[in-house]
């Protein structure tokens, strides 16, 4: 186990330099980068009177001020330079500073998270205990009106795309045009600090119902028919037969013999869900409902040429998208015996 493990963790330095490398080298080429932008900022300033960044002049942006611009983003060095210099911070977990916030890239995902956190755990915790039971219930009753019709729900649900489910909640519900029943930015009141425990709890879920909602309705349809094709898998198994033969009541057979048995997969897709849940749809969410986090900050980072955020951003979640990987084939062999790590490697 432990030689699979560090041949693992070994292919992840390989996987996160060619990841890194490929965005560099795609940033060295993408026009309209921070210094030109700070050159753009500059004139602008200039035109309404005065300068930008601490440079005041009356004849324009000259070669000098541009070179200072250069210097204070890094860009008077070689791009080779640039890119070891890139890797050895990295390599101590150093992302740097962002170009223009004026904080520590850690800061920055650290603020961020907050919220991030919030939409991840309440749709993955509402997928599984939702889609799960339910699962298990249309396949029990596989063919009948139920089945029919929950697929049918579920399937609407994954069709419509979590931007425009949020926008219809808007419309109804945030004030749009009908009621004005829920918050539209932010996850807490401004009088967050002063309401009682009971307070905040309230206002905190207040908040964040639209948001979730619009996150968790597309996740049901994936969970839901997976859970739902691997107990058919199960029941229609000879052991299963065996044990009902032999006088086991059904539910003694469901529950003891086919539910351990045809949870390996979504087990074992726990840790890859529960990442995704922090990461996917993120960005058009928080942009949608006014919340301030790692989505947007990624957006912003991009369109700003915030390349500091940008390559920090990206390092950290390919490094989190590969740890996630390696627990996720863990979880195969400690869920199922039978499963050796040298099936893995091949």
């Amino acid at each position: 186990m432990w030689s699979y493990i560090l041949k693992r963790i070994l292919l992840m330095i390989p996987t996160l330099i060619g990841v890194l490398t490929l965005t560099f080298v795609v940033i060295q080429f993408v026009p309209g980068g921070p210094v030109e932008q700070a050159v753009h900022d500059l004139r602008r300033g200039q035109s309404e009177g005065g300068g930008g960044f601490g440079l005041r002049t009356h004849t324009g942006v000259d070669a000098q001020q541009v070179e200072q611009l250069k210097k204070l983003y890094g860009f008077d060095k070689p791009p080779l330079q640039r890119y070891v210099l890139m890797l050895g911070k990295f390599a101590r977990f150093d992302l740097g500073e962002s170009y223009f916030r004026h904080q520590s890239v850690w800061s920055l995902i650290v603020s961020k998270l907050p919220v991030s956190i919030s939409i991840g755990l309440w749709t993955f915790f509402i997928t599984y205990l939702i889609s799960v039971p339910l699962g298990i219930a249309k396949a029990v009753k596989n063919g009948s009106k139920f089945d029919v019709a929950t697929s049918l729900v579920v399937l609407v649900g994954f069709a419509i795309p979590g931007f425009v489910l949020g926008v219809l909640l808007l419309v109804l519900f945030g004030g749009g045009t009908f009621w004005q029943l829920f918050p539209l930015r932010n996850l807490t009141s401004d009088n967050w600090a002063t309401l009682s425990f009971s307070g905040k709890i309230l206002d905190y879920l207040w908040h964040i119902t639209l948001p979730v909602v619009a996150s968790v309705v597309g996740s049901f349809a994936v969970i839901t028919m997976l859970t739902k094709n691997a107990f058919l898998d199960e029941i229609r198994k000879q052991y299963v037969l065996t044990a009902r033969a032999k006088g086991l009541s059904e539910r003694r057979v469901l529950w003891k013999h086919v539910f351990r048995n045809a949870l390996l997969p979504l087990i074992v897709g726990f840790p890859a869900a529960f990442i995704g849940a922090f990461f996917t749809g993120s960005l058009l969410i928080e942009t949608l409902f006014s919340l301030d986090g790692l989505g947007l900050l990624s957006y912003e980072s991009v369109v700003r040429r915030d390349y500091p955020v940008v390559l920090g951003t990206l390092y950290l979640f390919t490094l989190i998208g590969l740890a996630t990987k390696l627990v996720s084939d863990l979880c195969y062999v400690w869920v199922d015996p039978r499963i050796q790590f040298e099936q893995l490697e091949r």
